[in-house]
């Protein structure tokens, strides 16, 4: 398990500046394959063999989500999800984004 996984998500309370350069590098560094789109939303796209296995993805991901309090914008289609991570209330990024990317890239394996 990575370090990022092994922290919990904070919710944010709003007026918090988001993530930007070296700290937001650093973070990024510690989550392969997600790309930071910019500087605001993370970014991944999951391939699966089926819609049934993207399906209990997508699954795995919400019960992810709702013990972290973290919602991620989820689409799934055939074979495929696409899974975008951001802090709606400051409409950027936070650890909070990071760690919730460490451990859904902890389900795929």
């Amino acid at each position: 398990m990575s370090e990022l996984a092994s922290k919990k998500c904070v919710p944010c309370i709003g007026g918090v500046p988001p993530l930007k350069g070296e700290a937001l590098q650093a973070l990024q560094s510690q989550v392969i394959g997600w790309n930071v789109v910019e500087d605001r939303h993370l970014l991944k796209a999951f391939k699966f063999p089926d819609f049934r296995k993207a399906l209990d993805f997508v699954n795995r991901v919400g019960e992810i989500a709702e013990e972290e309090g973290h919602h991620p914008v989820i689409i799934l289609t055939w074979g495929r999800v696409e899974i975008k991570i951001y802090t709606h209330k400051i409409n950027g990024l936070t650890e909070s984004d990071f760690i919730l990317a460490a451990k859904i890239d902890g389900l795929k394996t």
